[in-house]
């Protein structure tokens, strides 16, 4: 299994910080003369203040770690689906596109603008199909490239791919981001895409020139996603007051003031805390198909490309193909045909302070206590010198912001989560004195329904809302414009994008019966 081991987050204003693959407590920070040659090109900023880097040793991580991934953990009420648009929309605000960009004629502001978050769909698009080093993702001029399922009547079910299928030669998607092929849920989540781009190609009206139907079907995909996310998605994993309030009314923390124009950056407390929520939403086993009524966590990785073999064949069986009326809920656009039975309906795990299982020991090689995801996600927040989320608190009432504090006694006990019973007096103490932000933010979630509160909703509706309008195109500045392929010119759900997608035929959204 192919995991990001190592990883390195130039922070504007205090140069390149890095790790060892495995994690490691002493980061290594480069000079700033030395960061200007050798920083990666993903940009973050820190939003709110620097934490000590001291806050926890490792053993007290590793009992919290320990103690986030024992037990059973709740369901939530979301479709499991939004556990893997989330991993779809972190890779399109964290792909580096600078990658595919090719000679050297590209001026400095192009290149800046290609290494910040956005939500321009650029995972999917790359550069589009006139540029040389994405043209190879493109059937033709306007049109994405799809994969056949192994023994599947017809083509659209797997992704695109390359390679012989030997071990020095895998059969891994052609796609921008070779991280979308990394478990098959995330994987069948991009073909989605995919197929919803091409449907709005042959949908185009006969009046939009050949030299533009790319281009404005982009734009019509683009505008539609973000407001699929900004009106669905989010409000589901955040409270929804919040959000509201942000797309309403503006940031009040995050780039205020900010040219709408300008190139976004991304706060290191977004990406190393608050959306990390979705390690918290991931479940052990699927209902994934007729075929597969239980599929392990584990079997989404072996069936995909970049982290598996696709089990030992050229590409995706058939078989594997995933039945969408199990992780999303079409009874919502009025589609009962497409409901399943209650019991076969995948529910994401509750946001919360527990993660399951299988997370507390990853498939990579290192030592036992740094396979566990939380015990990682820990140490790199520690190697970060994040904010605690009492500092984070503070800082949000400082810009006007409600958060208030979680109380001792809330961050002790939680709500039906994580148990802190095996810290010793002195480390529990210390805890509840300065807690980790990522913790801290899942503990606001687990009392309060399975929804980011205060402090995560507000750092996560503010760095969409900043990476919506610094987007080429963007639902933020132009906020007149409204959705035109859901069910009115309001509503755009990702349950109406996989309906589009699929043509609304159940044989297509489930091909496996």
């Amino acid at each position: 299994m192919e995991h990001h081991g190592s990883e390195s987050y130039f922070v504007l204003g205090e140069g390149l910080i890095t790790e060892s693959r495995g994690g490691r407590d002493a980061p290594r920070v480069l000079s700033s003369a030395r960061s200007a040659e050798a920083a990666p090109p993903f940009r973050f900023s820190r939003l709110g203040p620097k934490g000590t880097g001291k806050q926890l040793a490792e053993a007290n991580r590793r009992k919290i770690a320990e103690a986030m991934t024992e037990g059973d953990q709740a369901n939530g009420t979301i479709g499991a689906g939004f556990t893997y648009l989330g991993q779809f929309i972190d890779h399109d605000l964290t792909f580096d596109k600078t990658a595919l960009m090719e000679g050297v004629d590209i001026d400095p502001a192009t290149l800046e603008q290609g290494r910040s978050p956005s939500l321009d769909l650029d995972c999917l698009y790359g550069l589009g199909p006139q540029d040389p080093g994405s043209a190879k993702f493109y059937s033709d001029d306007r049109h994405l490239k799809v994969g056949s399922a192994d023994g599947s009547p017809s083509p659209g079910f797997d992704l695109p791919r390359i390679g012989t299928g030997n071990a020095a030669n895998k059969r891994k998607a052609l796609i921008p981001d070779k991280r979308n092929d990394e478990n098959l849920a995330v994987a069948q989540t991009h073909l989605a895409l995919i197929r919803f781009h091409n449907r709005v190609v042959d949908k185009l009206p006969a009046s939009v020139p050949a030299a533009q139907r790319f281009a404005e079907a982009r734009k019509i995909v683009t505008k539609h996603y973000q407001w699929m996310i900004r009106t669905d998605y989010l409000p589901k994993i955040c409270q929804p007051t919040v959000v509201t309030d942000v797309f309403s009314n503006g940031r009040k923390a995050f780039e205020v003031g900010a040219d709408p124009m300008s190139t976004p950056t991304m706060p290191i407390e977004f990406a190393v805390a608050a959306f990390r929520l979705g390690h918290a939403m991931v479940r052990a086993d699927y209902k994934w198909n007729a075929n597969f009524p239980f599929a392990t966590l584990d079997d989404l990785f072996d069936f995909s490309g970049l982290s598996g073999n696709l089990g030992g064949g050229q590409r995706l069986p058939s078989i594997w193909i995933i039945d969408w009326r199990r992780f999303y809920n079409f009874g919502v656009a009025g589609r009962d045909d497409l409901k399943v039975p209650p019991a076969e309906l995948n529910k994401a795990k509750r946001i919360d302070t527990k993660l399951v299982d299988p997370l507390a020991r990853l498939r990579i090689d290192t030592t036992e206590a740094r396979k566990n995801l939380a015990f990682r996600n820990l140490l790199r927040a520690n190697m970060l010198k994040l904010a605690t989320g009492q500092q984070m608190a503070a800082f949000l009432r400082s810009k006007g912001v409600a958060a208030r504090t979680l109380t001792k006694a809330q961050i002790r006990d939680g709500k039906n989560g994580a148990e802190l019973d095996a810290l010793t007096t002195t480390q529990r103490n210390g805890l509840l004195v300065n807690t980790p932000l990522w913790f801290y933010l899942l503990r606001e979630a687990e009392l309060s329904q399975g929804r980011l509160m205060r402090v995560g909703a507000r750092i996560v509706a503010e760095t969409f809302h900043r990476a919506m309008e610094g987007s080429t195109h963007s639902i933020v500045r132009d906020n007149a414009w409204r959705p035109s392929l859901g069910p009115n010119n309001t509503t755009f759900r990702m349950v109406d994008l996989l309906l589009f997608a699929f043509e609304g035929k159940k044989a297509l959204l489930n091909p496996n019966g």
